[in-house]
């Protein structure tokens, strides 16, 4: 409980920013890890979407489901924060906001191939029918996904443990202000 206290004493001064200036529009980006939890052994998943370079949503949570691979994990995510991509193009719709496809970044080029391949492989029949909603958001165009290199993937932040320099790095690209000096 201490820590958590001085965490938000430390981190009061923070804001989030957005850029009405930034020609950046909606952009979503996900990550995941594959059984580091030594227990369940349930991945982590992270996500988060950003509008004007400040974020707009994220989330980091275990997911509910084992992956047998790091590819069905990255996969896994890849639905997740298509869901929530599906739901923001749904909301600035009734706001009479059009949307084109909105991009998706992921660390592995398998996950976005299986999410682009409208073919099910019986490699991932055994992946929960939920997850598989990804391709038809891709099929119908809300979504498209680019590869981003796993070492410049922000969203290592939310699933993995990182050494300072990594963490002050990626949390510099969410929108985030914050005092000189501080962590």
């Amino acid at each position: 409980m201490l820590y958590i206290c001085r965490y938000l004493i430390g981190t009061s001064t923070y804001s989030l920013v957005y850029n009405g200036g930034s020609s950046t529009g909606l952009i979503a980006c996900m990550d995941s890890d594959w059984g580091s939890d030594p227990t369940s052994r349930l991945l982590q998943t992270g996500f988060y979407l950003k509008l004007a370079d400040g974020l707009i949503s994220w989330t980091s949570r275990a997911q509910k489901t084992i992956a047998y691979s790091s590819t069905e994990a990255k996969y896994m995510a890849l639905s997740d924060c298509a869901c929530q991509v599906t739901w923001i193009q749904s909301l600035l719709g009734e706001l009479s906001y059009k949307l084109r496809a909105i991009p998706i970044c992921s660390d592995n080029q398998g996950s976005i191939f299986m999410a682009s391949n409208p073919v099910m492989e019986p490699r991932s029949k055994h992946i929960d029918i939920r997850y598989h909603g990804i391709c038809e958001s891709v099929a119908k165009g809300n979504v498209e996904l680019f590869f981003i290199d796993g070492a410049e993937n922000p969203t290592n932040l939310l699933t993995k443990n990182l050494a300072h320099e990594k963490f002050a790095k990626f949390r510099a690209q969410l929108g985030l202000q914050f005092p000189s000096g501080s962590i």
